[in-house]
């Protein structure tokens, strides 16, 4: 059964993140402690991070750049390329299903559906992989009318200019576009650019029913 929020609704824009794709913040949390940075709650978290991940995910430093900071806050220049990669990939689990990409073609054939992510050039590389060894996909963009990354666009969630960007890009109206996402931070930004928002509190595996329940399939 619609509800009222459906019925106004024409356009889903999703998060990757714990909405898509299982992430688990505190694999790389243990990872970075392991390799000896010791403020690691205040140094990566899901509500807050050090400066250099904000300009990692917008392309404001290099992935090389970004390994240097590792090194330096590790206090230990002898890590690895491959040593901090594994460390920072080890939060990516992956989809859990192809039912997940399944109900993302279910929506797109109901609604405009867009993908708007926060991630990295390191990321986003093992995801490809990820898509292409599991799924045998080139990327999401079969997925949705159009992707987003943060490091492609120099902007990241939850800055209101990315999600002004998406809406004036594809002529979408706010109050027609809702907004999933599973950090409230992120959902603040889509409010004050007048999205519809919507916090996704399940599994990705859940996706489906996740919609169901709120009227949109």
């Amino acid at each position: 059964m619609e509800t009222d929020l459906a019925q106004k609704i024409k356009n889903i824009i999703f998060d990757y993140g714990n909405v898509i794709f299982e992430i688990d913040f505190l694999r790389t949390q243990n990872a970075f402690s392991k390799l000896g940075i010791s403020n690691v709650e205040e140094f990566f978290a899901h509500k807050g991070h050090n400066q250099i991940f904000n300009d990692l995910e917008t392309a404001a430093i290099s992935p090389a750049q970004f390994r240097d900071a590792i090194r330096t806050a590790t206090g230990n220049l002898d890590l690895t390329d491959g040593q901090i990669n594994d460390a920072w990939n080890s939060l990516l689990i992956g989809v859990p299903s192809k039912h997940v990409h399944d109900t993302l073609l279910r929506a797109k054939e109901r609604y405009r559906t867009f993908l708007l992510s926060n991630t990295n050039e390191i990321h986003y590389n093992w995801i490809t992989d990820h898509l292409k060894n599991k799924y045998e996909m080139t990327g999401n963009e079969s997925l949705f009318e159009r992707v987003y990354y943060s490091q492609q666009m120099f902007l990241r969630k939850p800055d209101i200019a990315i999600f002004e960007r998406v809406l004036q890009e594809n002529g979408l109206k706010p109050e027609e576009t809702l907004f999933i996402d599973d950090s409230p931070q992120h959902l603040e930004g889509a409010r004050k650019a007048g999205l519809r928002t919507l916090l996704m509190d399940r599994h990705p595996s859940q996706l489906h029913t996740f919609l169901s329940d709120h009227g949109l399939l």
